[in-house]
């Protein structure tokens, strides 16, 4: 399974065909110069459950998208970033991880295997950050930030990476800025979260860092997880 974020795309542009040439069915739910999420599955083809997060019928960004693909619900979603903080797209930020928390709630007392996937636009812990002095005014630093992270893995949620690399620093994320890249100051703020009834199947897990040295490349480093299930 694949979750993609920021599509920056309509729908309409979304590139199935070529998708489905590597072998991938997928869903997507995009939006014109910014948002969009996807969900993409090997020689399958998802099955949506829900397009968009409940608990606000106003809301028209594209961050959320869920679906059942070989016996998992997945969720590929896009936090909003909260920048300028305080201030309107911060409340939004909030807001829309109080709806999270809810939502996520309701999918632990499903029973489903679960897996929530994507850019939370939290930074979790100082431990998951080059240095977080220039960044106390972030968005993504803010204790109220945390503080709901904090409470979405209360939970039952593992946090998949942190468990794969609980003593080490390990980022999913280097901005275009001072040469962040080159000098590993980065972030992490990519982050999956496994159902109780999925932590045990947690094979290994890391960040494919090397996909963000690419000429081009997008400023997140792929994150992915590999789990394994007995057989029925």
């Amino acid at each position: 399974m694949v979750c993609l974020q920021e599509l920056k795309a309509q729908d309409a542009d979304f590139p199935i065909d070529d998708i489905r040439g590597a072998g991938y069915g997928a869903i997507w739910h995009g939006q014109k110069s910014w948002n969009g999420v996807a969900i993409l599955a090997r020689d399958s083809e998802p099955l949506e459950i829900r397009r968009g997060l409940p608990g606000d019928p106003d809301d028209s960004h594209s961050r959320y998208l869920e679906a059942a693909v070989h016996g998992v619900i997945v969720a590929s979603l896009y936090l909003p970033n909260g920048n300028p903080q305080p201030g309107p797209k911060f409340d939004y930020k909030l807001a829309w991880f109080e709806r999270l928390i809810e939502h996520a709630a309701g999918l632990l007392a499903s029973g489903h295997p679960v897996v929530l996937a994507g850019d939370y636009n939290v930074v979790p812990t100082d431990e998951d950050i080059y240095n977080p002095r220039s960044w106390r005014k972030d968005a993504l630093l803010q204790p109220e930030s945390r503080a709901c992270y904090e409470r979405l893995l209360a939970q039952g949620w593992t946090d998949a990476l942190r468990a794969q690399f609980p003593d080490e620093p390990v980022y999913t994320f280097w901005d275009y800025f001072r040469q962040h890249w080159q000098k590993n100051s980065g972030l992490r703020i990519d982050h999956l979260l496994l159902s109780p009834d999925l932590a045990p199947c947690l094979q290994t897990a890391g960040v494919d860092r090397w996909v963000r040295g690419q000429e081009h490349a997008s400023d997140h480093a792929p994150t992915w997880v590999s789990l394994a299930r007995e057989a029925d």
